[in-house]
């Protein structure tokens, strides 16, 4: 951890980073064998799934995980160039491709899992499997809660006093913070390392404002209507008791990728990786085997 809190946990493997069409991406990989790619959403980063590489490793996977500039990571994006679901859904396949992927199993959580149904609907070719965690769809782009992001993206030099209050960790805990979207309290260091870059990086907030403004439902909306198209095992494992995203979005997820199975979660919020890390590893090594 540097001097901004910044932290990797070492359970993400080595690091590594590749160039895209948006900039650099930094990513983190573990094990040998059949590729798991994990995409995280706004203000959290890799470390999101630190409890879930290694499993996945001692299942015989390999367990790769991007860091993508949505306002918790460490290298900016071209300042000179467009950061939007669109063009960050372009660099997730651009870094599967450079890193020679195949036949991967992608696995989306939050905005990650709306990024996901855009890659797997534009550049689908060297995706083998879809698992959606509990995730953005259609009109719930961000949902209502989070609505208060737009306005934001604006000014954001708005965003350090948003967050100012998160520096003290009980106040990490409200419901518009983490207490609704993890139902047990993160640890320091990797909070630290999902907050602390907006809120000490200007490059970061100017990424993560940038990200914003591009949020638009007509993507999401789009993407769904394609996910019929996808044609490969995909498999929908959303948290029974989230707070954010419907249960019924699952279904009807599960009804546009042509009848994928639904598994739940349960005892947990949106973050499934940081609330039941057994279970979703369980459900993720068995969709990697199909």
């Amino acid at each position: 951890m540097d001097d901004r809190g910044r932290w990797r946990a070492a359970e993400l493997g080595e690091r590594g980073e590749v160039q895209t069409g948006l900039g650099p991406i930094r990513y983190f990989s573990a094990g040998e064998g059949p590729a798991v790619v994990m995409i995280h959403g706004l203000l959290v980063n890799a470390n999101l799934y630190r409890k879930v590489a290694p499993r996945l490793v001692e299942a015989g996977l390999r367990a790769v995980t991007l860091e993508l500039p949505l306002g918790s990571h460490e290298r900016p994006a071209r300042r000179d160039g467009e950061v939007s679901p669109g063009t960050v859904a372009a660099a997730i396949a651009e870094t599967i491709e450079e890193l020679g992927l195949e036949d991967v199993t992608l696995v989306g959580n939050d905005t990650g899992g709306a990024l996901c149904q855009m890659v797997v609907t534009t550049k689908p070719e060297r995706i083998g499997r879809l698992l959606l965690t509990s995730c953005d769809y259609r009109d719930n782009f961000p949902p209502k809660a989070f609505s208060y992001f737009k306005p934001l993206a604006k000014a954001p030099g708005l965003i350090p006093a948003l967050l100012a209050p998160v520096r003290i960790r009980k106040l990490r805990r409200a419901p518009l913070a983490f207490g609704w979207l993890a139902k047990r309290p993160i640890d320091k260091e990797a909070e630290d390392s999902y907050l602390l870059p907006a809120l000490t990086d200007k490059a970061v907030r100017h990424d993560l404002a940038r990200f914003i403004r591009g949020i638009d439902t007509r993507d999401t909306q789009r993407a769904a209507d394609l996910l019929g198209g996808f044609g490969k095992p995909a498999l929908i494992a959303w948290a029974s008791e989230d707070r954010f995203f419907p249960t019924e979005h699952a279904e009807a997820l599960a009804k546009d990728l042509g009848g994928a199975r639904v598994e739940w979660i349960d005892d947990s919020y949106t973050f499934s990786s940081e609330d039941q890390p057994e279970r979703l590893s369980e459900l993720i090594a068995g969709l990697a085997r199909e």
